[in-house]
């Protein structure tokens, strides 16, 4: 009986799954684990986020093809329907899923991490990893992360949107060859796909469409402003509301101008270092 975690992740949604991938399994060292990611380049990497084990398997209907019948599955991902949901509780002999949608209902024969529903069966918590709790020299003013995805270059396509305010730019793990060499350029300053984990250390204001880079940038004093991407879900919202983050939409300068200049003023909440209780609630869920 093997134990699998598989996450939703490619050219067009991100790594945000993945990241939050990475924070739980690195509380979970002793397990034995193995990662699925619906894309086989990330896989290829997850050594360097200190994940042993992990395959890419292309599409979510293929986890069967390397599973077996009773094994065990943390899932992590908006692709399955109701159906395949419940094929997939009766096919494996635990099944935890993590959600981020605060109308979502825990099925009896599942249990459920989510950062909006509590009760019998329940993690309530985010995921963050423990390298982004601590006091860290913010010698950054303002980095901004478009996402590790930008199949659509819309970045480019809305660089009056930030170029005023000069800042770092945080580079994506699926940005294209050239489109990199030309962001490279077009910055003075920028980090690289690999310092990620540095730049939410180093920066004080973080403007991005990430929520987990939301959520690390919290942990780490930071001061994120979430930008809700039009192509993004909008799950994280009303979390980000009651932790007091500043939501932006539509490229909206103005908006982002007001944000920016009273964001010393604005009280932040605390966000929890949730990596006991996450990795207890996995392992008591999954008998490991």
């Amino acid at each position: 009986m093997r134990t699998f975690y598989y996450v939703h992740t490619g050219h067009r949604i991100g790594l945000d799954r993945f990241r939050r991938a990475a924070a739980i399994l690195s509380t979970l060292q002793n397990e034995d684990i193995t990662l699925l990611t619906s894309d086989y380049r990330i896989a290829q990497v997850a050594r360097d986020f200190g994940i042993e084990k992990s395959v890419g398997i292309d599409v979510v209907r293929n986890i069967p093809q390397i599973s077996h019948n009773g094994d065990k599955l943390i899932f992590d991902s908006s692709e399955a329907n109701p159906i395949m949901l419940d094929d997939m509780r009766t096919y494996f002999s635990k099944f935890i899923r993590i959600s981020d949608d605060i109308y979502d209902i825990k099925a009896q024969e599942e249990f459920l991490i989510s950062p909006y529903l509590e009760g019998e069966g329940i993690c309530n918590a985010v995921a963050v990893s423990d390298a982004f709790f601590g006091d860290f020299e913010k010698d950054v003013e303002l980095t901004y992360f478009f996402g590790d995805d930008d199949y659509e270059k819309d970045l480019e396509k809305h660089f009056d949107f930030i170029e005023d305010l000069n800042p770092h730019l945080q580079l994506g793990f699926y940005y294209f060859l050239d489109y990199e060499d030309m962001l490279k350029e077009k910055f003075k300053n920028s980090f690289e796909f690999e310092e990620y984990e540095t730049m939410i250390q180093r920066s004080k204001i973080l403007l991005t469409t990430s929520p987990q880079a939301v959520l690390d940038s919290l942990a780490s004093g930071g001061r994120p402003v979430y930008f809700q991407r039009e192509d993004y879900p909008r799950d994280f919202v009303p979390f980000f509301d009651t932790l007091n983050v500043p939501i932006l939409k539509n490229y909206d300068k103005n908006h982002l101008s007001v944000i920016l200049e009273t964001i010393n003023d604005r009280k932040y909440e605390k966000i929890e270092q949730n990596s006991n209780k996450i990795a207890q609630f996995i392992k008591d869920s999954l008998n490991l």
